[in-house]
């Protein structure tokens, strides 16, 4: 699709349109949908992302726990399937599985939140490497860098939707 035709889209089709991007969040189109019209693929990058600043703490961390964790096994939506895939966490031995399990195990009880990795274009001891050093982190620290990586994997995953 392209930007003028999103930003022709009654308030619902825009949402089914977007609101993916931010996983399981679709509010943050709900109230980005208000600014249009979109002037550049940027411009709407970043009022979704500052939707995303303007919300409560509460609704920021409801996105952040919406995440799946980095190589479960478990059922999750397609994009993540597609980008986790690609990164090789769908490939990973039983022991780098298990060491993943552990260090996201760790991470969750430590932040309240999943461990989250804008993957696109990194392999998987990339990304245990970067769970390992952030699992060092304080709380702060680690929310506002976690919420980084969501708006990294928000404006990847519009860059494959937005002609």
């Amino acid at each position: 699709m392209t930007l003028d035709e999103l930003n022709s889209y009654p308030k619902q089709q825009f949402v089914d349109a977007i609101g993916w991007v931010f996983e399981h969040s679709p509010w943050v189109a709900e109230r980005a949908w208000r600014k249009r019209p979109f002037k550049s693929f940027d411009d709407l990058s970043t009022r979704l992302i500052q939707e995303v600043q303007a919300a409560s703490p509460d609704e920021q961390l409801a996105l952040l726990c919406a995440h799946p964790d980095l190589g479960t096994r478990a059922k999750i939506s397609a994009s993540s399937a597609a980008e986790q895939s690609g990164a090789g966490l769908d490939q990973l031995t039983q022991p780098e599985y298990d060491t993943l399990v552990k260090l996201n195990a760790e991470y969750k009880r430590k932040f309240g939140f999943p461990f989250l990795f804008a993957i696109k274009g990194s392999d998987k001891a990339t990304i245990l490497e970067a769970l390992k050093r952030r699992l060092k982190s304080t709380p702060d620290q680690e929310f506002q860098v976690a919420l980084g990586h969501v708006f990294r994997i928000a404006r990847f995953r519009l860059e494959d939707t937005i002609q």
